[in-house]
């Protein structure tokens, strides 16, 4: 079972550890009230940069830098941030914050992008998501994963990006 730190404290992670070459695994994610699987997602270059809450000062920069950065490859992709938030948090937010690149996809439904992605944190007081970065290419396999190993901690946005563009065409 894979591990990461939350705020230095070691947590299990439910689910398997993915991999670049995997297929990439279905999910029911929320987008406001409609139900959005992997399969309706756009066939082209996806992003999914998986924060626990965007109500934090880490997960909201993780987000801005996101929406900044993958501007320029709006049409060759489709990119998201994942969260455990309601999607009326996440519309509040979004709309806030002027996000108009990254999509939202709630996982309070059923968690399944958490358990199915490994990214679910098990032990704590409410459920979180830990702090993820996963590229799909337009077949559905996965060609780059990161799992922040300190979940306060930021994501390498060089490498995720530069992976993005290598499957955005």
């Amino acid at each position: 079972m894979a591990q990461v730190k939350f705020k230095g404290n070691p947590v299990n992670l439910a689910g398997p550890t993915l991999k670049a070459g995997d297929t990439a695994p279905d999910f029911e994610c929320l987008s406001g009230l409609e139900i959005v699987k992997l399969g309706s997602t756009p066939a082209k270059a996806r992003l999914f940069s998986v924060v626990p809450s965007l109500d934090t000062p880490v997960c909201s920069m993780q987000t801005k830098k996101f929406n900044d950065q993958v501007a320029a490859l709006k049409d060759k992709t489709a990119c998201y941030t994942v969260s455990l938030d309601l999607p009326f948090a996440q519309k509040r937010f979004c709309d806030a914050e002027k996000i108009a690149n990254m999509n939202n996809l709630s996982d309070v439904r059923n968690h399944s992008f958490g358990k199915n992605y490994g990214v679910l944190l098990e032990g704590l007081p409410l459920p979180l998501l830990a702090r993820a970065i996963f590229v799909v290419d337009k077949n559905n396999k996965i060609t780059y994963s990161e799992y922040v190993p300190e979940v306060t901690s930021e994501p390498n946005y060089d490498k995720a990006l530069a992976a993005l563009k290598a499957v955005a065409v």
